[in-house]
């Protein structure tokens, strides 16, 4: 027997439903102008009710093109209307990719039209991150084994140089000699190099701020102090977990790529990047809800990457510019992975974002080490 609950108690029950649902719901009038949204809109949207309230649909979310007319349709034919993927505009200038469905609620001759609001961003962050982590460790793999078939003819030819150049009558002939080597060793380096860093990192308390400056004040002495440089810190990031000379390495070579992208279409007088960090909470990465993110956005005012590169630029020897070797953005997304953290990219003709997301706490690697066989 279903309970008789007084008719005073539903609206505050219903109200109470809907703050408690983790979907963002909001409610429009037959203008289309918001009435209501839940604390799960609110949050979604970054804004109050009462700071948003009235305000027209399209006031609240810029759409290409605009969803008016549909909606005007929902309201004449009274009938729901959905769309997939539809990238909103917030009223604080962030961009929304989301599932939503708008239905129509008539009571007492006043339609209200309800909208229910799905992000995808995060669903659809995490599937492409996976993508590429998986195309990564492939990569990895043939890189390590290309690596290995590499190397040990390379010190075959080596050897055998060094073997020649003590046989030559000729002094001058072990100029031929040397070139053998040197050339040798360079295909060495390189290889190494796409290896990237070998050994796991050595972890410590440390304050991403300090790893900042450092980047910066390198980046000033190899731009002369011609290009500005931005810090946005959020002085409240506590201490994170991680090997600091890694993450310095990591960090300079995405502002380094940013600033080399940026000397070649504009003088660097004209040049900006910017360095952001702030705290983030119950942020996914992979399978693995972290409690708190330390997240490092590095912004350029630069040309821009191709949109065909955006998704292949961390593989090694994927480069934009002629004279690159490819291989700093593979580094750097070697080292943020063995911190358990990712990088992400957007890009557009002036605006380039690189958004680093590191965990406070990382995995008891030591004890990890021990339990294995």
């Amino acid at each position: 027997m279903q309970p008789d609950y007084p008719q005073e108690l539903l609206l505050p029950m219903y109200q109470t439903l809907l703050e408690n649902l983790t979907t963002a719901v909001l409610a429009f009038d037959a203008g289309l102008q918001l009435q209501y949204m839940n604390t799960a809109a609110e949050t979604l949207i970054e804004a109050s009710d009462r700071q948003l309230h009235g305000l027209h649909i399209d006031e609240l979310f810029r759409e290409e093109p605009p969803a008016t007319e549909h909606l005007q349709q929902v309201l004449s034919s009274a009938t729901s209307y959905t769309k997939r993927e539809a990238k909103l505009q917030l009223p604080n200038g962030s961009t929304l990719t989301a599932d939503y469905t708008v239905t129509p609620v008539t009571e007492n001759g006043h339609t209200t039209l309800l909208m229910e609001l799905q992000p995808r961003d995060r669903l659809l962050r995490i599937t492409r991150e996976e993508t590429i982590k998986t195309r990564q460790e492939t990569a990895k793999i043939l890189v390590r084994g290309l690596a290995h078939e590499i190397k040990n003819p390379l010190g075959g030819i080596r050897g055998a140089a060094q073997l020649l150049a003590r046989e030559l009558p000729d002094e001058s002939l072990k100029d031929y000699t040397n070139v053998i080597i040197e050339e040798a060793d360079r295909l060495r380096n390189l290889v190494d190099r796409m290896l990237g860093p070998i050994k796991p990192p050595q972890l410590a308390e440390v304050n991403i701020h300090e790893v900042l400056e450092r980047v910066c004040s390198l980046i000033d002495a190899e731009t002369g102090g011609h290009m500005t440089l931005t810090r946005n810190y959020d002085p409240s990031i506590p201490p994170i977990a991680a090997d600091a000379e890694q993450l310095i390495q990591a960090t300079l070579n995405i502002v380094r790529n940013a600033m080399q992208a940026i000397s070649q279409h504009m003088p660097l007088s004209d040049g900006n990047i910017t360095l952001k960090t702030r705290i983030m909470r119950q942020f996914t990465i992979g399978n693995v809800r972290h409690r708190l993110i330390c997240r490092l956005d590095i912004i350029d005012n630069g040309p821009g990457i191709l949109s065909d590169m955006v998704e292949n630029m961390f593989y090694p020897m994927i480069s934009g510019r002629a004279d690159g070797t490819g291989l700093g953005l593979s580094i750097a997304q070697s080292i943020i992975t063995r911190h358990s953290g990712a990088i992400t990219c957007e890009s557009e003709p002036g605006k380039t974002v690189f958004s680093l997301f590191i965990p406070f706490e990382q995995p008891d690697r030591q004890a990890d080490a021990g339990a294995a066989p």
